[in-house]
């Protein structure tokens, strides 16, 4: 059953005119909230992850539950099929179950918090605010647990449930939910925090009503979504061809012996109309890697990068969502049935932004990105220090931002422009442990006319005894290139024990034991360049190599020949450039570095990448993958 509405005034909201600055003064008025909803968050809230990096999401929605101003789309259709209770005034709801709804949130680390606003006793809003929780309990600290085979070894699970009921906090309820967490005053302090931005959320949209009106106010609300849907109705039908394209690209495993996983995408428009079909895309892993693809968050996904890539002018809202039809394969790695594992989710949810970059861009080449850095990749270091007090960090890696149309990749950046990386000072203040390196690394983007970003190294020497888990991918798959772009270097994980041991560690692990003086190597993969490298101004390649982001050897990739004093040899390099030119032939639209079966056969040589004795080669040579069939079925 649908959930029931409770409001003592059920008159509609009238239509009125809105003129267009009062229009604007709304506008700005409810994206100026948004980001004050991050702003009390991230200055009350305890952990790391949210209070550094910012890994946490506002919305703000009208009373139909359609986002107006957010950043990760509504949560609210998925919210009101998995509801089947009353909503009053004064409820606040929280929920960290993707299955219960579908795929609002995607893994249970995410608490998700929902606020009917009521105004004279009507609900002409909604404020929502997710955020990601350092541990919510499981079989391993951080609640991410690579090998998990079912949900149920993944942490607490909650399915909608008031949190708040007319207004009282429950109690009881919160104190189960805390027992069940490692770090119980981290997750009561980021609660409150997210609680507090919902207030915040509240008392602004409380102030614009009375200084406009409500029936105003929702007003202006439905005219933002609808200039929304005109302008991404005119994107959609100059950039998306009838003609169906089709983009496939992989996460290389699943950290427990099966991989690589394809993801594939069929695109095309019928009228107005457009369809994303993934039909094609592998079954569901027996691991925590499955990614349960909300359709509207898609949705989200495809707005922001159109508004970014076309006209960021344009408010970002779910206006346009009627537009467009998604489709997965139920029981496939995007559509997993429960109680199918989603902890690790985080890279098949970053894949997407490649997909739809090379799905979209095949219909207008000169606007196509290069793949980059499309992880958010996790490093945890956990244990007990020596005064018996309990430390768990849960950190996102930083890597190398694609090539694109309008310039180079940033280096060293995060997937999500609104995420900061969390300064070293903080690390070594709270955490037993020392940062000694933390830079970019040199030749790891992608040559083009375009340079993809560089990856990020960074040197975690540990200073007590405890466990480490590595959550990353791009160890075998390259991020490509586009329009004569070369693909980035990939990612590589290194051990160096305090006797001077060298261990190349696997891209997914957990429970990995290291003791006072062990030293990881973080490395990050680059992202792919964009254009023909041999058109780059050789003075633009002296001036990377002066500054350490390419190497005097790696300049000849751009057919750049320098001096030690990286000064440009302009005669060899025009004799180099037309070599290269005339052995390379046609520019290729995608450069991924080869066929998968060369990059595993060259993975199989370079050992490191992922030493042939580990179970992700065991399906290569030959083992059958009974596991995701039988998951299929």
């Amino acid at each position: 059953m649908p959930a029931k509405i409770i409001q003592t005034n059920t008159r509609p909201f009238d239509n009125v005119d809105i003129d267009p600055i009062t229009l604007d003064i709304i506008e700005n008025a409810l994206k100026n909230a948004r980001t004050e909803m991050d702003a009390v968050l991230f200055r009350t809230a305890m952990s790391p992850g949210i209070r550094e990096q910012h890994d946490a999401f506002p919305m703000i929605a009208n009373p139909d539950g359609k986002m107006v101003v957010g950043q990760f789309g509504s949560f609210f259709s998925g919210f009101k099929e998995g509801y089947d209770g009353e909503i009053e005034e004064g409820d606040i709801f929280l929920t960290n179950d993707p299955y219960s709804c579908n795929g609002a949130i995607s893994h249970l680390n995410d608490w998700l918090t929902m606020m009917p606003i009521y105004i004279d006793g009507r609900i002409v809003a909604w404020a929502a605010m997710f955020g990601h929780m350092t541990d919510v309990g499981g079989k391993v600290p951080g609640s991410l647990p690579t090998d998990a085979a079912q949900i149920f070894e993944e942490g607490i699970q909650l399915p909608p449930v008031k949190i708040y009921h007319k207004g009282k906090l429950n109690e009881e309820l919160l104190s189960v939910i805390l027992r069940n967490c490692r770090l119980p005053e981290w997750n009561k302090s980021d609660f409150n925090a997210i609680i507090a931005a919902l207030r915040l959320a509240e008392r602004r949209v409380v102030e614009m009503s009375d200084r406009f009106g409500t029936d105003q106010l929702v007003g202006a609300m439905e005219n933002m979504l609808d200039r929304n849907r005109v302008a991404m109705s005119a994107i959609l039908n100059m950039v998306v061809p009838e003609k169906k394209v089709y983009f496939e690209d992989y996460i290389d495993d699943d950290g427990m012996g099966m991989g690589p996983y394809k993801i594939a995408c069929t695109l095309w428009r019928e009228g107005d109309h457009v369809i994303f079909d993934f039909g094609g895309t592998d079954p569901q892993s027996i691991s925590s890697v499955n990614f349960l693809l909300n359709e509207e968050m898609f949705k989200m996904f495809l707005g922001a990068f159109f508004i970014n890539l076309f006209d960021p002018q344009i408010l970002f809202n779910d206006g346009f969502y009627d537009l467009v039809d998604v489709r997965i394969p139920r029981g496939t790695i995007l559509k997993p049935i429960r109680p199918a594992a989603l902890s690790s989710r985080t890279h098949l949810l970053s894949r997407i932004f490649d997909i739809m970059s090379g799905v979209l861009g095949q219909g207008s080449p000169d606007a196509l990105c290069a793949a980059g850095f499309s992880d958010s990749p996790h490093f945890m270091y956990s244990g007990y220090d020596k005064n018996g007090e309990w430390y768990q960090l849960y950190q996102i890696g930083f890597g190398g931002v694609p090539g694109r149309p309008a310039g180079d990749g940033p280096d060293g950046h995060s997937l999500w422009p609104a995420f900061t990386n969390v300064p070293n000072e903080f690390l070594e203040a709270y955490f037993p442990l020392r940062i000694v390196t933390y830079e970019t690394i040199i030749d790891s983007g992608g040559p083009g006319l375009h340079r993809g970003g560089n990856g990020l190294s960074m040197g975690y020497q540990f200073l007590e005894p405890g466990e480490i888990s590595i959550h990353d991918d791009r160890w075998l798959s390259h991020p490509w290139g586009v329009n004569g772009g070369l693909p980035g270097q990939r990612s590589d994980k290194l051990m160096v024990r305090a006797d001077g041991t060298r261990e190349w560690m696997v891209s997914k692990c957990d429970r990995i034991k290291v003791a006072n003086g062990d030293t990881l190597y973080f490395n990050t993969w680059g992202g792919g360049g964009w254009g023909d490298p041999l058109t780059r101004e050789a003075a633009q390649v002296a001036l990377d190599t002066s500054r350490g982001l390419v190497s005097i050897e790696g300049a000849k990739r751009y057919g750049v020949v320098l001096d030690d004093s990286f000064n440009v040899d302009q005669r060899a390099t025009d004799d180099l450039r037309q070599r290269m030119k005339t052995e390379r032939g046609e520019v290729q639209l995608f450069d991924r570095g080869g066929t998968m079966e060369e990059l595993k056969a060259r993975c199989m040589a370079d050992t490191h990448l992922e030493p042939p004795t580990t179970p992700v080669f065991q399906k290569w040579m030959g083992r059958e993958d009974v596991g995701q069939r039988e998951a299929a079925e």
